[in-house]
């Protein structure tokens, strides 16, 4: 209204440039139009801005927040696989001991299978020695039979030794025969009474004691209880100290190899036959004299002849020695028996 009236006003005042104001006016009037929508354009504009501006700023501090958070998903998962990385290197420590595990089991699997190889072996050889042991147990065993045998027997011979002892004392004894009988049945007869010096030629009373002597001692060794436990008869020949010792080894064997024929000369029949079988002459020089009480040499004592006798259990002994032997590479100790029975550990 107030535009109308100055409007109006400056047409009555004007005639011809009424329609010049008024296009003036118009144009103004677009002008503030054309501003007035430019202003309002860029006031709508730069309350979009303004929108869009919050919005940016809004999606900025979701972008920041989620940039945090990410930030914050970022460390988690740095330290995941920190944790990832640690497990992992465990995973390789323990793999690589398992590795080792394993090949120390193949190792020792193989060292077992060897020792099971081993086992069986020492089994088979453990099971062959049984029976090797109980194949030796029973030959110890006819051993053993064999030994309480033989020693029945050796024990009856030692018996039969003292009785033959006893026989050839009483026997002696009853033919008034001048001769020395030891424990062990060994009779010593002087040789004065048998030879000169340095002589192996048998004198007549010398000849004249065998013929008495001899048969007294042939009948107690050749009894039918006792012929069968004899195994020798030994005639030794032994001399002084006087002379060298050949010399006198020659002189003792001719003296008792002298002895020995004329006792053969002397026995007929099956007696002879069983001394021929038996009978033993043998030197031993002066290697066996006889000594007086003071220490001094009996030189009559020490020229002398002496008959001996051994039984058969020299050979029982040896054969009961080599079954107690038997098995030569045992480490059980041996027993060997000697004459008279008796036992000797070795």
């Amino acid at each position: 209204m107030a535009r109308q009236a100055a409007h109006n006003r400056r047409a009555g005042r004007g005639g011809g440039n009424s329609y010049w104001i008024s296009y003036s006016d118009i144009m103004a009037a677009l002008v503030l139009v054309f501003v007035l929508f430019i202003v309002f354009n860029l006031y709508h504009y730069n309350g979009l801005i303004e929108t869009k501006q919050r919005e940016l700023d809004n999606q900025k501090s979701l972008l920041d927040a989620q940039q945090v958070k990410l930030d914050e998903q970022e460390g988690i998962l740095i330290i995941q696989q920190g944790k990832l990385d640690a497990q992992s290197a465990e995973l390789d420590k323990l793999r690589i001991d398992l590795d080792a595990k394993s090949t120390e089991l193949e190792n020792q699997t193989i060292i077992l299978i060897g020792q099971q190889e081993e086992l069986d072996s020492a089994k088979a050889t453990l099971a062959a020695k049984e029976t090797e042991l109980s194949a030796l147990q029973l030959q110890l065993e006819q051993q053993q039979t064999q030994f309480r045998l033989k020693t029945q027997e050796l024990n009856a011979m030692v018996g039969v030794r003292s009785e033959i002892v006893e026989e050839l004392s009483r026997a002696l004894a009853r033919s008034n025969l001048a001769a020395t009988i030891d424990a062990n049945g060994d009779i010593t007869l002087e040789s004065a009474v048998f030879f000169k010096t340095n002589s192996y030629e048998i004198q007549p009373d010398g000849q004249a004691l065998l013929n008495r002597f001899l048969p007294v001692y042939l009948g107690v060794l050749l009894r039918p209880e006792y012929k069968d436990y004899l195994g020798e008869i030994i005639i030794e020949g032994h001399t002084d100290s006087a002379g060298e010792y050949i010399p006198n080894l020659r002189l003792s064997q001719n003296r008792a190899l002298a002895v020995a024929i004329y006792c053969l000369g002397i026995v007929n029949g099956s007696q002879r036959t069983m001394l021929q079988d038996i009978l033993t002459a043998k030197g031993r020089s002066s290697s066996d004299l006889v000594f007086n009480a003071d220490g001094s040499e009996n030189k009559d004592a020490s020229r002398r002849v002496e008959f001996k006798f051994s039984l058969r259990d020299a050979e029982m002994i040896n054969e009961m020695n080599a079954i107690l032997q038997g098995s030569g590479d045992s480490d059980a100790p041996t027993v060997e028996l000697t004459q008279g029975g008796e036992e000797q550990e070795n």
